[in-house]
């Protein structure tokens, strides 16, 4: 008999069940989709760099799964909740037919079951077919080969979904068993009849706490947007700002509570207009209970926005750095250290334990070998590897001294007093020209813009240009460059050549990181201390496996062993980058930054438009009486059904409206942080972050709207 009533009940209560089912199969399809991406990676044909980062990556959305299980168990138990609230009428009466709690509880248990199952088969037919758009994705993002793409599904995703999700269910069981044993017949047959106790506000105290909070929140939009260097790297202060907005959000939503109803009603054609007075008091019934869900959901939101705004921009930036920054597939290089500090480090204990003497010896030979060896001179120890390359290329950088403070030439030389003001306006005082300038001769310059396609240049022996690809740093050399700004080297004076730095860089990496790098006549270098020593080549074979086995390879004979990228000896400080290695790096942080961005964009969005819902729903099921009375006062349907939308929609906006005030700084502070890196701007992933607004946002709006209008309606009232 309970199956078959509980079964009946799922089918004739399907509508009321509309917003809880549609949260469930987002969530179930949400869940399934990320889960899958490392079933997924697994069958596509992938380097060995890049499938350690796919670990990386998926034990990152692993970790974070759980974060995600924890959310969507609140907001099922949330809406559970609202549905047990919903049918406070049908328990009373069959408590007053003598039916037990303990069926009630089996009752609920059992449409619980059949709603929970419906999902997870929905959302997970679902979240298969959206899992391969995903595929397409995940292998656009590695560059993976899509010639031999195949249907995948993933068994252990399907698991994990299943696993999560029927804990959470027990979870629900669990919650409105104990919710049932609590109901009383009297409070179920009142509780229509209950409303919520308006506490009038002082509008002075108000007042002065939307001041406050507006000045705290301008206060935080100023560090973020003017003063984020210094918020960037004093830890303390990030989070106080943080602290400050979170803070400020719901001042400013508990003082605007008891604002606004007073500012409306002194606007007396406004609120005596159709029934604007009753959509008013509606939301100011309700308002004091919403200040805290107000500013969690506000948070939410503005965290929704800029993370799918941001993490899409940085995977476009890397994109396009990318190919800009790997023209060669190897670049070795060995960096003279300072013996003496090297020797000095370590405890006297350390110094002396058999490990560090065995280590010492063996690297004493390695280094009178190595003290006179170039790069090219260390790799040639290899012919068969030293025959696979071509376009072999030798360069060596120079400078006045190891040490700035020793006279190496750093920035506060080739920068003017104009210059090194505005880096300081830039950094806020943060930066102060201490960076050691790197100098390389025309000549070795010319022969690695040979093979990187950049521009080569002639110099006169009194000349100099600076090369950099760093946006701040260009901004900053632009200014004495123009004044013709001159240096001094070992007594010789340069002058530019250019009026401006020329883009460009001698070592490649996955950003536009070079802060400058000064470019002079050979004549100049000759006075100089060498510094380090490249080696960059390509590879004769374009197999991407047989040129995965060459840089382990090469990584072996630099640093003695093929998983190391770098090795530091007493002497030198060796390093060996492959383009698989710095490609299979900025992929894997792109795809962190994505994949992340996107789960928890999504997730955060589904929560602060469910709450909302199933807030504004159980608020449509309490005030079924209030609609009817309007009817019978002369209101028509057409004209309640705008007060309605009215109401949904200034609930709706609240949160919103904050949350894109918050964004508009947010991603300030986002776009002058992502310059750095050479981003050009978010507007095309703001772009995407507002259709995905858009569609769950806008789409829960329109069905709580629609579920709404369907419980005050007057054929829904006759019929309960």
């Amino acid at each position: 008999m309970l199956f078959k009533l509980s079964f009946r009940n799922i089918i004739r209560s399907m509508k009321d069940y509309a917003i809880y089912f549609f949260t469930l199969v987002l969530g179930v399809v949400i869940f399934y989709v990320f889960n899958a991406i490392g079933t997924q990676t697994s069958m596509m044909e992938l380097g060995s760099s890049t499938k350690d980062v796919v670990k990386l990556l998926v034990n990152v959305l692993s970790g974070v799964s759980l974060v995600v299980a924890g959310i969507l168990g609140y907001l099922i138990i949330y809406a559970s909740r609202f549905l047990i609230k919903r049918r406070n009428k049908e328990f009373s009466i069959y408590l007053t037919l003598g039916m037990s709690k303990r069926k009630i509880s089996l009752l609920l248990f059992l449409e619980t079951l059949f709603i929970g199952l419906l999902s997870l088969v929905a959302g997970l037919s679902l979240g298969v077919i959206l899992s391969q758009l995903m595929s397409v994705m995940v292998a656009n993002l590695f560059e993976a080969d899509m010639s031999k793409f195949q249907f995948v599904f993933s068994g252990e995703a399907c698991l994990k979904t299943i696993a999560y999700f029927g804990i959470i269910y027990l979870l629900v069981i669990a919650f409105n068993t104990v919710m049932i044993n609590k109901l009383k017949i009297i409070d179920l047959i009142q509780a229509s009849r209950k409303s919520e106790k308006v506490r009038l506000k002082n509008p002075i105290i108000c007042t002065v706490i939307f001041f406050l909070a507006a000045t705290i929140l301008g206060i935080a939009y100023y560090q973020v947007t003017v003063n984020y260097l210094k918020v960037l790297s004093e830890i303390a202060l990030f989070w106080q700002v943080i602290g400050a907005g979170v803070i400020a959000t719901f001042l400013l939503y508990w003082s605007l509570s008891g604002l606004i109803m007073k500012l409306i009603a002194t606007r007396k054609k406004l609120y005596y207009k159709d029934l604007n007075s009753f959509t008013f008091k509606q939301i100011s019934s309700k308002i004091n209970t919403t200040v805290a869900s107000m500013s969690i959901i506000c948070l939410m939101l503005f965290i929704t926005i800029c993370t799918l705004s941001s993490c899409l921009s940085i995977r476009e930036t890397s994109r396009k750095q990318l190919k800009y920054a790997t023209p060669v597939d190897v670049v070795a290089s060995y960096r003279n250290n300072d013996n003496s500090k090297w020797e000095e480090s370590g405890s006297e204990e350390e110094k002396d334990s058999p490990i560090v003497k065995a280590w010492k010896q063996e690297m004493a030979v390695r280094n009178e070998n190595d003290s006179r060896a170039t790069m090219e001179d260390i790799i040639k120890t290899s012919p068969s590897l030293w025959n696979n390359l071509k376009d072999q290329t030798s360069f060596n950088t120079y400078v006045l001294s190891k040490k700035i403070e020793d006279g190496g030439l750093d920035l506060n030389a080739v920068l003017n007093q104009k210059s090194l003001q505005k880096m300081a306006e830039m950094t806020n005082g943060h930066a102060n020209g201490m960076y050691l300038l790197r100098i390389i001769s025309i000549s070795d310059y010319n022969k690695i813009a040979k093979l990187y396609h950049f521009d080569q240049y002639k110099l006169d022996p009194d000349q100099y240009f600076i090369l950099s690809d760093f946006k701040k740093m260009e901004e900053i050399y632009n200014i004495s460059l123009k004044d013709g700004h001159k240096i001094k080297i070992n007594e010789k004076t340069l002058s530019p050549k250019f009026d401006y730095p020329k883009q460009g860089f001698i070592e490649p990496s996955n950003t536009n990181g070079n802060m400058g790098i000064l470019v002079v006549s050979d004549e100049v270098t000759k006075t100089l201390a060498k510094y380090e020593n490249f080696m960059v080549a390509n590879y004769k074979t374009t197999d991407k496996n047989e040129n995965e086995q060459f840089d382990k390879d090469l990584r072996r004979i630099v640093t003695g062993n093929e998983n190391d990228y770098i090795k530091i000896t007493s002497p030198r400080f060796y390093s060996i980058y492959t383009k698989n290695q710095i490609i299979a790096m900025s992929v894997g942080l792109q795809a962190i930054a994505v994949f992340l961005g996107l789960y928890l964009g999504i997730i955060f969005l589904i929560s602060s438009a469910a709450i909302l819902s199933l807030k504004e729903l159980s608020e449509s099921s309490d005030n079924r009486e209030k609609y009817m009375i309007l009817r019978r006062l002369g209101a028509d349907e057409r004209m309640i059904n705008r007060a309605l939308f009215r109401q949904i929609a200034i609930f709706f906006a609240a949160p919103l409206f904050l949350a894109i005030v918050h964004s508009i700084f947010g991603l300030t502070f986002a776009i002058k942080i992502l310059s750095f890196i050479g981003a050009d701007g978010l507007v095309p992933s703001i772009i995407m972050a507002v259709i995905f607004l858009v569609t769950i946002y806008g789409g829960y709006f329109l069905l709580t709207y629609l579920s709404s209008k369907r419980i005050i309606s007057e054929k829904q009232l006759r019929r309960d």
